[in-house]
């Protein structure tokens, strides 16, 4: 054998001997003093037949073991008769017989047998106690209870990486120390379009390695820095930058992990978090989600005052800012749930910077893609900013999404590089879902769907603040049997006309089934849900409707979740309905009239859209000729990092 094959054996790890070893050891044992406890030829035998013995003199001796159990052992003349084929050298070390009898019994019985015969034998008592078996009895019950609560305690903390000391330690903190060397790649390389965010964030990983720069004038390093922001913005992926880029120690920790079912556990966990913290400060701590524990105390009506999530948070309170010392420890959180968050946490003095990750722009999203892009093989045809004004509204996540369908997109159709269009069929299956080639619709209804889109379609182009269109569709795509791609300026505000067109660009459809078919149908209810919620934004949230006013019933803060009562009176109510109900039917009659005006247009295009299935923009400009509107342009600015 070589050195190499002796070095790997020695690295193998040795086997530890579990604790669950030391209970089938224990049973093995009881099972084994059941099976082997008796010995030798031991038969079992009934009254009768001890009465013969007994009248033929073929009995050594009787013992009665405990007063419940008699023991017969045979002469030789006995041993020849009954076991005549059996070795002799075993016999009188056990009992040849036994006999399950009680005393009283067995004592008339014996003496009835023996009467008349010169030399009867007497019954011996005996005391006897199987202390192995009777110890067993007692233990190994407790023993398995005692392994089946053990058991317990290790699936509910986490597994079964802390051995058999598991029930000792679920108090424990679980959060997980990452290594910089090892662990953790991330850099602020591959974190784009949050360059606010991510100036915010290097600065605390330069507290963290030059606090004298900034401590030399009497500053102090801030003690907790919170980011706030939507689902997919990068809020997680930021913090992991962060690990990656600070030469210190880096505890990363979900807030669901403080929670459990025993009360007083959470609050250990936090203590035992920031006790690991100062031990190797300075370092930064990470709460993911900080809302499980964060939550504004006091809500829950049904929860009293021993709520295991108020004490936790009571707990986290006291160690971020208490009389206890932290220097050295910052704590990163991340929410999407910032409004639920309770004040004592978001004051200053606990977390001292709030770092809004919003959506990202024009020039976010092109950052973006070029990160995402870096490892999938383009062909020529791909543009970033094209594919970036593709997506507006678009998350990190839903880019990165976006990029791994069109590799996959690609692969399945046996292509070498990833081209334009599998991009535009990412994005397509994204926002609209799976293409249902053998969805069964018939010729009537699919009349009926070609005309609703370009009703959308018309009215849109129709109208200089709606959005202008990209792309119709009516092939199904998930849950819609239609559908059409817009490309919306990314406003900063919105006036009342340009949401009232787009209202109008919304409810072309039903204005379209109405012209053609003189009746309509279900179609339209995402239109019309969408139609209602912006009504009534426009209407009780910004003001911009002149019966009620200038009032705003909207609550930032979220209380309006936990009362019981409206802020404004039922009259005001009616109103409110009266309004949103007045300002959609004037939308919708402005459809029917822009559609009316256009008739010829919009069934020279719907019946382009059903011979097509799939109709772009120069589709419109061919009917409708060029709008007369132009979509105000946005270039791409440079920012200067200092």
């Amino acid at each position: 054998m070589d050195n190499n094959n002796l070095q790997n054996q020695n690295n193998k790890p040795k086997k530890k001997i579990g604790f669950y070893w030391v209970y089938i050891i224990l049973i093995a044992f009881f099972i084994g003093s059941i099976v082997f406890g008796n010995t030798g030829s031991t038969k079992t035998t009934t009254m009768t037949e001890l009465s013969k013995m007994l009248r033929e003199q073929d009995i050594e001796k009787i013992e009665l073991v405990n007063g419940k159990t008699a023991e017969i052992y045979l002469n030789e003349q006995g041993i020849r008769k009954y076991f005549p084929n059996e070795r002799q050298q075993s016999f009188g070390k056990s009992p040849n017989y036994i006999l399950k009898v009680s005393e009283d019994r067995l004592y008339t019985k014996v003496d009835e047998a023996q009467q008349g015969l010169a030399n009867p034998i007497e019954v011996i008592p005996v005391e006897r106690h199987n202390w192995g078996a009777e110890v067993i009895s007692w233990v190994l019950p407790l023993v398995l209870i005692i392994g089946f609560w053990v058991l317990v305690m290790r699936r509910m903390g986490g597994g079964s990486g802390m051995g058999g000391g598991q029930i000792f330690s679920i108090g424990k903190s679980k959060a997980t120390l990452y290594d910089q060397e090892k662990d953790n790649k991330t850099t602020f390389k591959d974190v784009a379009g949050l360059e606010e965010a991510k100036e915010e964030v290097m600065e605390i990983v330069d507290f963290l390695k030059n606090p004298t720069r900034y401590t030399r004038l009497g500053g102090k390093i801030p003690k907790g820095v919170l980011l706030v922001g939507p689902p997919g913005t990068g809020k997680t992926l930021l913090a992991k930058s962060v690990a990656g880029e600070a030469n210190v120690p880096f505890f990363s920790i979900s807030g669901s992990d403080f929670v459990e079912m025993f009360v007083g556990v959470g609050a250990s966990r936090v203590r035992d978090l920031f006790k690991q913290a100062k031990e190797k400060s300075p370092c930064i701590i990470f709460i993911d989600e900080i809302d499980a524990i964060g939550r504004a105390r006091g809500k829950n009506i049904m929860s009293g005052g021993n709520d295991e999530r108020e004490s936790t948070l009571n707990q986290l309170l006291t160690e971020m800012d208490g009389f206890g010392t932290n220097s050295g420890v910052i704590v990163l959180a991340a929410t999407n749930r910032a409004d639920i968050l309770d004040k004592a946490l978001m004051r200053a003095g606990r977390f001292d910077r709030q770092i809004y990750v919003e959506l990202p722009d024009l020039n976010g999203r092109r950052e973006i893609f070029e990160v995402h892009m870096r490892s999938l093989k383009l062909g020529n045809d791909v543009d970033k900013e094209f594919l970036a004004k593709q997506t507006p509204g678009f998350s990190g996540a839903d880019i990165a999404n976006v990029c791994n369908e069109a590799a996959l997109i690609a692969a399945r159709r046996n292509k070498e590089n990833i081209e334009k269009q599998d991009f535009l069929d990412a994005i397509d299956r994204i926002v609209g879902g799976l293409e249902k080639k053998n969805s069964v619709i018939t010729q009537s209804e699919k009349k009926v769907i070609a005309f609703h889109e370009a009703g959308h379609a018309t009215t849109s182009w129709m109208l200089e603040h709606a959005h202008p269109l990209v792309k119709v569709t009516i092939v199904p795509r998930g849950k819609a049997l239609g559908a059409a791609w817009y490309l919306p300026d990314e406003r900063q505000i919105t006036t009342k006309e340009q949401m009232y067109h787009e209202m109008i660009a919304t409810l072309g459809g039903r204005a379209a089934e109405q012209i053609i078919f003189g009746q309509i149908s279900t179609g339209a209810l995402n239109d019309l849900e969408k139609v209602s919620k912006q009504a009534h934004a426009m209407v009780m949230y910004y003001g911009l409707d002149e019966t009620i006013g200038n009032v705003s019933y909207y609550d930032s803060t979220g209380q309006q979740d936990y009362a019981f009562t409206k802020p404004f009176s039922e009259k005001t109510a009616e109103k409110i309905d009266a309004e949103v109900s007045k300002l959609i039917e004037s939308a919708y009659q402005e459809a029917l009239r822009i559609l009316n005006e256009h008739k010829e247009g919009l069934t020279q295009l719907a019946e382009k859209l059903i011979d097509k299935e799939v109709i772009f923009t120069d589709d419109l400009v061919a009917i409708f000729g060029e709008r007369p509107w132009k979509q105000e342009e946005r270039t791409f600015t440079k920012k200067d990092n200092a």
